[in-house]
């Protein structure tokens, strides 16, 4: 557990640490885990969220107000829940990604996983996720948990991140190089 608190570090990764903590006690890891997948996808495909949780314009109060009707039309956890309203209270609602990605590290350690994250142009299918998931297993030696998000900006293809390692191979890039090399620039 120690290998895991080292990698949380800072302001999100104290938060990640003792919500993750606290889940432990309370049996609740695999839903909080759940909960917080869902708010990442929230995050990713609605820019209204992404301003509540960043924007200084928001007072906390309007924060706390508005995050606890999304955790409840979510369905989330009390432990969620709490959680949630306390980072408005506090003024850390916009530590909330940086709190998800660090208990995602946190849960990936404890379970003895390596953290990857995929982010596609377009929504993959669970068969398409599951094999890839299985050919990172493969080629990393040990389980994956694996993370998704859309980006549309993509134009095609997917971007994969296993620890510091980056694979892309998405459209964009491609076309990015194809430029470079018709301006001679590559």
């Amino acid at each position: 557990m120690a290998e895991a608190t080292a990698k949380a570090s800072g302001l999100a990764g104290r938060y990640a640490t003792a919500l993750f903590e606290l889940a432990r006690e309370q049996n609740a890891v695999d839903r909080l885990a759940d909960d917080l997948q869902s708010l990442r996808s929230l995050y990713a495909e609605s820019a209204d969220f992404r301003r509540l949780v960043s924007s200084p314009l928001f007072s906390r109060d309007q924060q706390g107000k508005v995050i606890a009707i999304i955790a409840e039309r979510t369905g989330a956890a009390e432990l969620t829940r709490r959680f949630l309203g306390l980072l408005a209270r506090q003024g850390r609602l916009f530590a909330l990604p940086g709190v998800i990605d660090a208990f995602a590290a946190l849960l990936a350690s404890y379970r003895g996983e390596v953290s990857a994250e995929l982010i596609s142009a377009v929504p993959l299918s669970d068969e398409q996720i599951g094999k890839l998931k299985e050919q990172l297993s493969e080629t990393v030696g040990k389980s994956i948990s694996l993370s998704t998000s859309i980006d549309p900006d993509l134009l095609g293809g997917i971007v994969v991140r296993v620890g510091s390692r980056m694979i892309d191979a998405s459209l964009r890039t491609k076309l990015h190089r194809l430029e470079l090399i018709m301006k001679g620039a590559a």
